[in-house]
């Protein structure tokens, strides 16, 4: 257990930050998934638009610190390509 004021104190700001960061990831997964269930179903115009959503949520998370920059690279290309290839 924490014996020092700081220790304490770092107890409760990482779980008020966990919070936070797990809503974020939450959101951002959420957005994800809206841009792919809009590519399988073959909507090019709601696909580019839940992509135009889901690029600045992304990329707030990388800034954040909660994912890492080359996931959300590679997230970013593989979504672009997929919304561009739908006819």
């Amino acid at each position: 257990m924490a014996n020092t004021p700081q220790a304490k104190k770092r107890i409760r700001r990482n779980t008020a930050r966990t919070i936070v960061n797990k809503n974020r990831v939450s959101r951002i997964r959420t957005l994800v998934k809206k841009v792919e269930n809009a590519i399988v179903a073959g909507d090019k115009d709601a696909a580019a638009t839940a992509l135009k959503a889901a690029q600045p949520e992304m990329a707030r998370g990388v800034a954040k610190g909660v994912l890492h920059k080359n996931t959300v690279a590679r997230k970013f290309s593989r979504l672009t390509k997929s919304v561009n290839q739908l006819a």
